[in-house]
């Protein structure tokens, strides 16, 4: 059973990173299978995080788009190189799939073998030559061992037409001879002498005790079959390994992590019908029919911390979303099925995630109550976010007591690990807590890091301003904006684009508006920052 990916916005965050671990752990003591994801590089202070309370950081999630492997293909659906021509026949009349992949004794693809390819073989290949292995031969003559020497044969099949004589004169045998022949015992003796690869006894003959241990003396390998000469013949030709009759070239392969539309859109202009199924590290899965495709299993998703689809994971369109638990405004996302969506006006995702534990009688271990209390603390900016309610305050209160940590002075510990900007780039600082946000067809950019060394920022002043210009102009921004806030004075300096000045002084009623302006109490960009942007926006569209 597939797992349920949960995760929270492209611009992780310690409250989307923690929320989503700690659903995770909460779903899975329900009796689901989740796993929590995260959708970028996780921040410093994400990082101190779950090395303080011994996490790993999870999974990068790339998309949800459907893949090759979303489809019910024939699963296992393949041959071994040194399986019979007869063998493949009749697998491919059982799961009516005219295409099968062949693969090696470890499972690597080699090839493939089609009824199509049989069929011309048959009429314009060897068909008086043999490479099979004697348990293949044994199948499709439906024979009985009589003597097994060797388990593979190789030669070049033989009907003795002469008398005895004249077939010993002018028919040289040896060890590249298989010999299909009746109650011709002298010829019998005779391939016995000259050790022939195998002798195939026709119409059920048999062989008396003299030639038998004359036989075993040299080696040979004998079969019975009730067939008749002709006929077994023609039937040995399908004991053939089909390493020597599969097409290499010609056949198309997709892999497994391959998109559902790039596999059919290639289906349409190759136009076959059967696309063996790849891994990785080249090994072969099964078989993938276009004609199935409308079989999908959409990937079942869990989204925390966010609830618009510019936020979240690409191909979010073709997943299955079963649930949210978010604490923003309810955006864009829409489902084709009732979900189950919390959505409360508090200040932490982690908060909400409380409450569950406590409906549904979950016991909190300590460490998750270290992730929880993290994300609080880092949404709050330890309680001093006028997003803070009273249910965050009292939550956090009883998740230090669970995991034994004093929360004033391990978040101070926590914001020191993570508002350093050392040894980062203009652009990650500005991307590295970024979210875009549309009024009337209109792109608002704003960025924001809080940090305990604001100089770090505003001593690079210039670069900042130049990089959110250059931001505007290349990807369209009616304004784009950095608020940096300061965790010990409680608000935030702001750059802004230089075309974006009339908006934000009057999103915020300062005529005086510059560059590195100080806002008192301004730290929460959902309450504070975007409402006045947007009210400006929607006022003078």
């Amino acid at each position: 059973m597939a797992k349920t990916l949960i995760f929270g916005h492209q611009k992780p965050d310690t409250d989307s990173v923690t929320s989503a671990i700690v659903l995770s752990y909460l779903k899975n003591k329900l009796g689901f299978n989740t796993e929590p994801r995260v959708l970028g590089d996780i921040n410093n202070e994400t990082k101190f995080v779950l090395d303080y309370f011994g996490f790993k950081t999870p999974k990068y999630l790339s998309d949800v788009r459907l893949q090759v492997r979303d489809v019910k293909y024939n699963k296992n659906c393949f041959l071994y190189e040194r399986d019979s021509v007869f063998h493949a026949y009749k697998y491919m009349n059982e799961t009516k799939v005219s295409t099968i992949p062949v693969v090696d004794d470890n499972g690597f693809y080699l090839g493939a073998i089609s009824m199509k390819y049989i069929t011309n073989d048959l009429i314009d290949g060897n068909l008086g030559f043999l490479d099979a292995s004697y348990d293949n031969i044994l199948e499709s003559l439906q024979g009985k061992k009589i003597l097994k020497f060797d388990e593979e044969i190789k030669g070049n099949i033989i009907l003795p037409s002469y008398k005895s004589e004249t077939f010993k004169e002018v028919v040289p045998i040896d060890k590249g001879s298989i010999i299909i022949v009746g109650d011709r015992y002298k010829i019998i003796e005779h391939a016995i002498q000259n050790k022939v690869s195998l002798i195939i006894l026709d119409n059920g003959v048999t062989i008396g005790k003299e030639l038998l241990d004359l036989a075993k003396k040299n080696r040979i390998n004998i079969i019975s079959t009730k067939y008749s000469g002709v006929f077994s013949a023609n039937l040995s030709v399908l004991s053939n390994y089909i390493r020597n009759k599969m097409e290499k070239a010609e056949i198309i392969t997709v892999n497994e992590n391959d998109s559902l539309y790039d596999a059919l859109e290639l289906a349409n202009r190759k136009k076959f019908s059967n696309y063996p199924v790849l891994n990785n590290a080249g090994k072969c899965l099964g078989i993938f029919c276009a004609t199935i495709s409308n079989n999908k299993r959409p990937k079942q998703v869990i989204l925390v911390d966010h609830n618009e689809i510019e936020q979240s994971v690409i191909g979010l369109d073709e997943a299955e979303i079963i649930e949210v638990v978010d604490h923003h405004k309810i955006g864009n996302i829409g489902t084709s099925l009732p979900i189950n969506f919390r959505n409360m006006p508090l200040g932490s995702t982690n908060t909400i995630l409380y409450l569950m534990f406590k409906e549904r009688n979950v016991k909190i271990p300590k460490d998750i109550a270290g992730l929880m209390l993290s994300g609080i603390i880092s949404d709050t900016l330890l309680l001093s976010s006028p997003t803070t309610t009273e249910v965050d305050k009292k939550v956090l209160l009883r998740l230090s007591e669970i995991a034994g940590v004093d929360y004033e002075k391990y978040g101070m510990e926590m914001f020191k690990a993570g508002s350093s900007i050392k040894g980062k780039s203009v652009g990650e600082v500005i991307h590295g807590d970024f979210k875009v946000f549309m009024v009337d067809n209109q792109k608002i950019g704003v960025g924001q890091v809080s940090t305990m060394n604001t100089e770090e920022i505003i001593q690079r002043q210039d670069e900042f301003v130049k990089a959110l210009n250059e931001l505007a102009h290349d990807e369209d921004y009616a304004a784009i904006a950095l608020f940096v806030t300061d965790i010990m004075k409680n608000g935030s300096y702001i750059f802004y684009n230089e075309d974006s000045t009339k908006i934000f002084a009057e999103s915020f009623n300062y005529p005086k508006i510059k560059e590195g302006t100080f806002f008192k109490g301004v730290v929460s960009r959902k309450k504070q920052i975007i409402p006045k942007i947007m009210n400006y926006m929607d006022n003078n569209s």
